[in-house]
């Protein structure tokens, strides 16, 4: 990780959700979180990405925008894909800090608040980790678990990186690292890794902390191993080439340290 920079405080955070077919848990989710950071007097946006829905995703968030005037319902009316979804979230999103988020209550509100913390710390970046003391799964599928740390192993070792959970969707950052990270091109669930490791090679500080993660109890799992293997080795390849071949071009100037 990089040493935090003396930085003006973040006022807002947007928590953005990308939600496709969560009928059955994203009032819990959206409620649980804002319950979470309205008593920690946060102030918030909760900004729910319905990516093509088929089910009653979106009416359930037009009853919660009724009673929760800090969410921000918008309906991704292009080409659907978890990385679009987040990315049309971000677009939207007024906070100068942003969390990504999950609709099915995978992610624990109260790591929210911890990454808010950190961002008003003065750190860029804060990436959450799994399988870090403090940190921990509960019913995580023995193969996705399996497929998690070796694709994480291959990236720590490509990038000469600390952190060992670069695929958690789940991290937080200051608007200007999303904008500095620009374009995102991932369309899929490939984004989570590409956002994270363009920050670092961009020379963006960040630093990690444990979160705790829990499988969705209702739903159907989005995230197909089959059919995200190959796109999530080019978004490596893809950033890797530019840390190697792009001579610093994108690298934020400043009195940044390397990345250890």
């Amino acid at each position: 990780m990089t040493t935090a920079p003396r930085s003006t405080d973040p006022v807002l955070l947007s928590v953005v959700i990308p939600a496709r077919d969560e009928e059955g848990c994203i009032a819990a989710t959206v409620e649980h979180l804002h319950v979470e950071l309205r008593l920690r007097a946060i102030p918030h946006e909760i900004v729910v990405v319905d990516d093509g829905s088929r089910d009653r995703t979106w009416s359930i968030l037009q009853s919660l925008r009724e009673r929760i005037p800090e969410i921000c319902p918008v309906q991704n009316l292009g080409q659907h894909g978890f990385g679009r979804a987040v990315i049309h979230g971000l677009k939207n999103a007024r906070g100068d800090a942003v969390v990504i988020f999950m609709a099915d209550a995978s992610d624990d509100a109260r790591d929210v608040v911890v990454y808010w913390e950190k961002l008003r710390e003065g750190w860029d970046c804060v990436f959450g980790s799994r399988f870090i003391k403090g940190g921990g799964t509960i019913d995580y599928p023995w193969v996705k678990l399996r497929f998690n740390r070796l694709f994480n192993f291959f990236i720590r070792v490509l990038f000469r990186l600390s952190l060992n959970d670069t695929t958690n969707a789940f991290k937080a950052y200051r608007r200007h690292v999303i904008d500095g990270c620009r374009p995102l091109i991932a369309p899929h669930f490939n984004l989570t890794v590409e956002l994270p490791l363009k920050a670092i090679v961009r020379g963006y500080s960040w630093t990690v902390v444990p979160i705790t993660w829990r499988n969705r109890r209702t739903g159907e799992a989005k995230l197909k191993i089959k059919e995200m293997g190959s796109r999530y080795f080019f978004i490596v390849m893809y950033v890797w080439l530019e840390k190697y071949f792009s001579r610093g071009d994108y690298r934020r100037r400043g009195d940044m340290n390397s990345v250890s």
